[in-house]
């Protein structure tokens, strides 16, 4: 069921997207269909976060529809580009995919581990793809729906534990932000360069550094990330 509220979700945000820029409509609908489907995932799929476990289990009660709402919209958002773009931006959530997936094989999530690989393996193609044709058609339809697929697979591991909110933090986030904050000092190419550098020096910590060590991590990024979004500049939320 859970595959199915994927692909249901997935075709929902790139309908809304594509007659939101075909009758050049407020952005607020775009937004609509990225909570109607998350409330797909949520509903459909049995998808949600119902506790958090910080050395003892914090049960969210009544909060958990509007936090696992929050959380998918939010990460739905987090690579937000607006026009055409080179397709070697896609570096970037292929790294954070395969790192999923290496993580869903270890903690042995089956869902995670499919979806993971063949979201890899989709984004190989459009940017083999891209990189013969010349065509640089990587826009926010695809991105949004890329995001939406991270989205759900950290919901699914975080089911499993909290800490592996790193992996859409570290592995893409903070990269992506970091591309924004360098691409007016580099070319492209290098500003996409340093930062799929950047996720994946963190995909490989998340291997080697314990797991409590990890935690810290994850709060201090997250504060940061948090004060950025007043600015618009590196907001993906």
């Amino acid at each position: 069921m859970l595959y199915s509220a994927l692909l249901i979700g997935i075709v929902s945000i790139v309908i809304t997207d594509k007659l939101t820029q075909a009758f050049k409509l407020s952005s607020i609908w775009g937004m609509i269909g990225q909570i109607c489907a998350s409330l797909v995932i949520i509903m459909v799929g049995k998808l949600e976060v119902s506790h958090i476990y910080l050395g003892n289990h914090f049960e969210l009660g009544y909060l958990t529809i509007p936090f696992t709402l929050l959380f998918l919209v939010g990460f739905t958002n987090v690579m937000n580009i607006e026009k055409a773009h080179n397709p070697s931006i896609l570096l970037l959530p292929f790294v954070s995919l395969v790192c999923f997936s290496m993580a869903a094989f270890v903690i042995g999530h089956p869902f995670v581990l499919t979806t993971g690989i063949c979201a890899s393996l989709t984004i190989m193609f459009i940017m083999l793809y891209g990189y013969f044709s010349g065509k640089a058609f990587v826009g926010r339809t695809l991105t949004t729906s890329i995001g939406f697929i991270i989205a759900v697979l950290s919901i699914s591991l975080i089911e499993t534990s909290i800490v592996t909110i790193y992996i859409p933090l570290f592995t893409l986030a903070l990269p992506f932000t970091l591309y924004y904050f360098i691409k007016d000092k580099f070319t492209n190419i290098q500003s996409i360069t340093v930062s799929t550098l950047t996720a994946i020096l963190f995909s490989v910590l998340m291997f080697v550094v314990p797991f409590n060590i990890m935690w810290y991590l994850v709060v201090g990024l997250t504060i940061i990330l948090v004060i950025m979004q007043s600015s618009r500049k590196y907001r993906f939320i």
